[in-house]
């Protein structure tokens, strides 16, 4: 094993910290002095929703008919191109595409009844996906992103013009919070050296609805999950789960594990693979009233970068993913280390991070080295998928 990782490192439950708050001094450490928070119970979206979301759309696309034309109007977009500008990652040439998959946690309109805490007009990205699409697009390999991990997050300009200076040991979720999704991709772009070829951005409420409309996912759980902060009290054994026990499922870091928010990831990672198996089953051909009724959830759920900012547009992204089954995704959790500094907090394990990188920008399988004793989060395990 790598020494720059140590077995395990997840992020202690009892603090869940601001997005920039600097570090506390570590002994013989010259330090900017960070307090310790008590915890903000905070809703968390699941990031990959926004996936799944575009892919209900073209489940049944010549059903919906011309209500794709109303459906136009739900989908928000942002210019992540002209935004950026040219100063970034050559595109793949090898067949293969990227995709930034966020969950936000804002509090505006129903996400405040749902997340508690107050609208102040920010975001975070609580949960984050790099989503590498093979070749051939028959797998996929998944790179979550702590939210907690301590980067430097580079100079960046938001959707309104709004430049914003490059920051030092920050969190990785505060990209989000300065300058929306065009910063979060420079900063994803940064840390990772790949080209993010699209964005999708979901937030909790829609989620939940999401859930809902598609019946419920069903999934397993071999250890009993009891977490009243995210209302979730679940016996192990299998169990369709409703819009707020997924809600609950995803977001909770106390009912599982040690408490972490990478044990949260593994749930995530868990259900992301659970819902994928469940949607391509859904026979929606012969109701096009729930088509219809998924699909306008979908669509008022996701933000998208421009080129995949109208419905055609997105389905014709997403008709090309559908050979992508839970067995063709391996989804792992960048390497991280725990901060010597502050157990909070996790830094990049940077030489076994590059591995997953390089494998990603050369088309290939990331290797299971690459993440062995990094980021378990203690709850690895704890759901699976119903057979």
């Amino acid at each position: 094993m790598s020494a720059e990782n140590t077995p395990d490192p997840a992020i202690p439950g009892p603090g869940e910290p601001g997005p920039e708050e600097p570090r506390s001094p570590a002994p013989g450490r010259r330090g900017k002095g960070r307090r310790r928070r008590p915890r903000a119970k905070r809703r968390k979206a699941l990031l990959v929703a926004a996936w799944t979301a575009a892919g209900v759309v073209v489940l049944g696309g010549t059903g919906a008919g011309v209500l794709f034309f109303k459906l136009n109007g739900n989908l928000s977009s942002v210019d992540i191109d002209q935004v950026l500008g040219t100063d970034r990652p050559e595109r793949a040439d090898n067949g293969s595409q990227n995709i930034l998959v966020l969950g936000s946690d804002t509090r505006a309109g129903g996400n405040k009844e749902l997340g508690g805490g107050t609208d102040d007009g920010t975001a975070r990205s609580d949960t984050a996906m790099v989503v590498h699409v093979h070749k051939g697009h028959k797998k996929a390999g998944v790179v979550s992103i702590p939210r907690d991990t301590l980067i430097d997050r580079p100079e960046c300009t938001d959707a309104d013009g709004d430049e914003h200076p490059a920051a030092d040991d920050v969190m990785f979720n505060s990209a989000y919070s300065t300058g929306g999704g065009s910063c979060a991709v420079k900063t994803v772009e940064s840390i990772s050296g790949l080209r993010m070829d699209h964005y999708l951005e979901v937030d909790f409420s829609g989620f939940q609805k999401l859930v809902d409309d598609l019946g419920g996912v069903d999934i397993t759980t071999t250890e009993d999950i009891k977490d009243p902060d995210s209302h979730l009290d679940l016996p192990a054994g299998t169990h369709t789960l409703d819009g707020e026990q997924a809600l609950g499922l995803v977001r909770t870091r106390h009912g599982v594990g040690d408490g972490s928010d990478l044990g949260r990831i593994q749930l995530q990672q868990a259900f992301v693979k659970a819902l994928a198996d469940q949607v391509k089953d859904i026979g929606l051909l012969g109701n096009p009233k729930k088509l219809y009724d998924i699909a306008d959830t979908a669509t008022k759920t996701v933000t998208t970068d421009s080129d995949l900012g109208s419905v055609n547009s997105l389905m014709s992204f997403v008709s090309g993913l559908k050979g992508i089954d839970a067995s063709g995704m391996n989804m792992v959790t960048m390497p991280v280390r725990y901060d010597p500094a502050d157990t909070n907090r996790v830094l990049v394990a940077q030489t076994k991070a590059d591995q997953v990188w390089t494998a990603l920008k050369n088309d290939k399988p990331i290797p299971g080295a690459a993440t062995e004793g990094t980021a378990s989060g203690g709850a690895k395990g704890v759901v699976n998928s119903t057979p």
